[in-house]
């Protein structure tokens, strides 16, 4: 088990790199597309030196690598393990003040002067933290447990692997930047990495061991237009503002993530920006089934071409889609090993692991592509990318003792 002065080392580390701005940016072309997030990365790189690993490396784009070899000869797998250092766009990452809750007794979580409020009411999962410490925000950004939990997590289970010289295997660490917008990760230094397999520190419930995801892709739709008076548009004018949302009711109505779980796909209208002359529609299309995928990218290919023949528009409507990431359990699925020794590690620290799918993306999938195995695993965090993101101290524990026990790669 962790020692209290382990635990508090955990929550120092934690409370320390929440402090960090590190809010990707939309629309990003360059990485690190936050200043905080390279402050982030040379804290972390400081620290990886303290507790002697090797080849402690920051790159350009802020991707952070170190390598740590096995101290036991028997222990020849070499296993990553892989957090993000931005927090999401969705939600302010600056000033974070984080609030530290000792044995959460139940109802509703004031936040801050108590305008937010996290209930039990409307997240039913904190009926299973009562007892716990919870850290939470004010209510005025994100906590930033996404991910910075990852990284306390993986700094600590190092800590203590050297403090208590515990047998392990190699290990291969990385922190990348921009994961949020799906951006830094296309600078990750593959030949920096060679390994067996990896795992993300990315996932929230405690148990939780995900190796399925969407493929996913963006799809962007612009509509031309022409202004005038609107006294004197008759005949004239050509509203892009209407045209999209003409478009926009071409969808299926229940192929929303409003109204859709587990492994079922959806079309999700992002962003609507333009005025008359033009207009832009960003849509995210996602779907487990690689078939299903496909025929989802095809079916806005052919509305955008009925639509423009219907329409017969002097500048017709453009389309462009973009790949994101792809299933990871193409991969994964000839690697048993990654899923296996997540489960019996799990197991040996009195966790149950819990199999789901990620109804999103991590850094792992674009890693999967690559050929890397690298399912992803819970950090005890909820609610990402809101202000009512909350994490638990002993879900955090439980993640080092999980991490700690993969790496005496036990049955390999």
């Amino acid at each position: 088990m962790i020692s209290q002065i382990d635990k508090t080392e955990l929550l120092e580390r934690f409370l320390h790199y929440v402090s960090f701005d590190t809010q990707s940016k939309p629309n990003a072309k360059h990485s690190p597309s936050s200043v905080g997030q390279m402050k982030l990365a040379m804290q972390l790189q400081k620290e990886l030196i303290q507790l002697g690993l090797e080849n402690v490396e920051v790159s350009k784009y802020a991707v952070v690598t170190a390598f740590l070899p096995a101290n036991d000869p028997n222990l020849t797998k070499t296993i990553g393990l892989i957090a993000h250092l931005d927090t999401s766009p969705q939600c302010s990452g600056k000033n974070v003040r984080p609030e530290v809750i000792e044995q959460y007794r139940g109802g509703d979580i004031a936040l801050g002067i108590g305008e937010e409020f996290i209930s039990p009411v409307y997240y039913s999962f904190m009926q299973k933290l009562v007892g716990q410490t919870l850290i939470v925000a004010d209510g005025t950004t994100l906590l930033g447990a996404d991910n910075k939990a990852g990284i306390a997590e993986i700094m600590t289970a190092l800590s203590i692997l050297q403090k208590e010289n515990i047998p392990h295997c190699n290990i291969r660490v990385a922190f990348t930047p921009d994961e949020e917008i799906g951006l830094g990760i296309h600078y990750f230094p593959m030949e920096k990495f060679s390994c067996d397999w990896a795992y993300t520190i990315d996932g929230g419930e405690v148990g939780e061991l995900e190796y399925e995801n969407f493929n996913a892709a963006t799809a962007k739709v612009r509509f031309f237009g022409r202004s005038i008076h609107p006294g004197y548009a008759k005949g004239k004018m050509v509203n892009a503002l209407t045209l999209a949302c003409e478009f926009q009711q071409i969808f299926p109505v229940d192929e929303v993530p409003e109204k859709t779980d587990g492994k079922a796909g959806f079309y999700h209208l992002e962003d609507f920006s333009g005025d008359i002359e033009q207009v832009e529609l960003t849509y995210l299309i996602r779907d487990f089934d690689e078939q299903n995928f496909a025929q989802r990218k095809a079916f806005i290919k052919s509305q955008v071409e009925k639509f423009n023949a219907k329409k017969g528009l002097k500048k017709p409507i453009e389309l462009e889609i973009q790949d994101s990431y792809q299933n990871m359990y193409d991969v994964v699925k000839n690697v048993p090993q990654s899923i296996e020794l997540a489960d019996r590690a799990m197991k040996a620290v009195g966790v149950k692991p819990s199999h789901k799918p990620i109804r999103g993306g991590t850094d792992g999938a674009f890693l999967a592509s690559k050929g890397l195995a690298c399912p992803n695993i819970f950090t005890g965090g909820y609610n990402f990318h809101s202000k009512h993101e909350l994490v638990s101290l002993q879900g955090m524990e439980n993640t080092v003792q999980v991490i700690i026990e993969m790496l005496k790669c036990k049955g390999l």
